[in-house]
């Protein structure tokens, strides 16, 4: 059974999204930090991140022994009195997303208010449904991927999502790799595509700024979640474009590879959406300060 010690020190790289930072927040050096994730992969079996130039990503049994783990380790350091005691939090914050960016990010940040007394309700879905839940005041704060027009929303940018174009490995043995190189979007005219609505909102943002023009595959495939996606480009159904945050242990993983290399790589500003004229609200102040810090940490999503 793994020591409390080696769990608290996965807890805090979950939530750092990073050695280097969970190393800070523990005050110990980083090869210490480094030294007991691998003796805890090592008692669980397998791996729990996947490291790369980003930082460190959570795969699904890392996320799965997280939640099985935090709320007990949170609990234990409040019965002993941790220096990092905090005021108790009381009401509820109604807090909208995208289901990827929620799960994977915004929620594993937040879950520790939880421990202070906070109520959270999560609602997911597409930003423009959300916001305008917002402006109606059925929520209280949307974490969205769309900038907000709606004079009643006050926004602000929190992180920046990067996209890559990928596809399963077979991909390389079936397109040319010089045309692959010169003339990307032809090299991959003829291969279908996977993706996450009708209208193509991601993949045909891609195609109208690396290649200037819509995407003219066929598809293949259409799912409405992002992990879905990037299933089936694991399965072969097609090629797709992927937030990094998702794609990365894939491409880590080599179940997916990278078929587009641009010079600057496509971002997205994900945005912090309030209401304007909102009463003072502590725990809502809390929520949003807890985001900003934790995306700090992300190096981008």
């Amino acid at each position: 059974m793994p020591s409390l010690d080696l769990l608290a020190t996965f807890l805090e790289i979950y939530r750092a999204g990073s050695l280097s930072a969970a190393a800070e927040r523990l005050g110990v050096s980083q090869p210490a930090v480094t030294g007991q994730l691998a003796r805890l992969e090592e008692q669980v079996g397998e791996r729990l991140f996947v490291r790369s130039r980003q930082g460190v990503a959570p795969t699904p049994r890392a996320a799965a022994l997280a939640a099985r783990v935090s709320l007990h380790l949170d609990g234990l350091r409040e019965v002993l009195g941790s220096t990092e005691t905090e005021p108790a939090l009381r009401g509820t914050v109604r807090i909208g997303g995208a289901a990827e960016a929620m799960t994977v990010r915004v929620l594993p940040a937040l879950a520790p208010l939880t421990g202070r007394g906070l109520c959270l309700h999560v609602t997911l879905g597409l930003a423009q449904d959300l916001l305008a839940q917002l402006a109606e005041g059925r929520l209280d704060m949307v974490v969205s991927a769309i900038r907000p027009t709606h004079r009643a929303i006050l926004a602000a940018p929190l992180v920046d999502e990067e996209f890559l174009l990928v596809g399963p490995p077979t991909t390389l043995r079936t397109v040319d790799a010089d045309r692959l190189r010169t003339a990307p979007a032809d090299a991959l005219a003829a291969l279908p595509l996977v993706a996450y609505a009708e209208e193509l909102p991601i993949v045909r943002r891609y195609w109208r700024s690396e290649f200037g023009h819509r995407p003219t595959n066929p598809v293949a495939l259409l799912v409405s979640d992002l992990r879905a996606v990037l299933v089936a480009v694991e399965a072969g159904a097609g090629i797709s474009v992927l937030p990094r945050y998702l794609a990365e242990p894939a491409l880590a993983a080599g179940r997916v590879v990278q078929l587009h290399h641009p010079e600057a790589a496509p971002l997205n500003t994900i945005y912090l959406a309030t209401r304007r004229g909102t009463p003072a609200n502590p725990a809502l102040t809390v929520v949003r300060d807890q985001l900003i810090e934790a995306a700090a940490e992300w190096d981008g999503l």
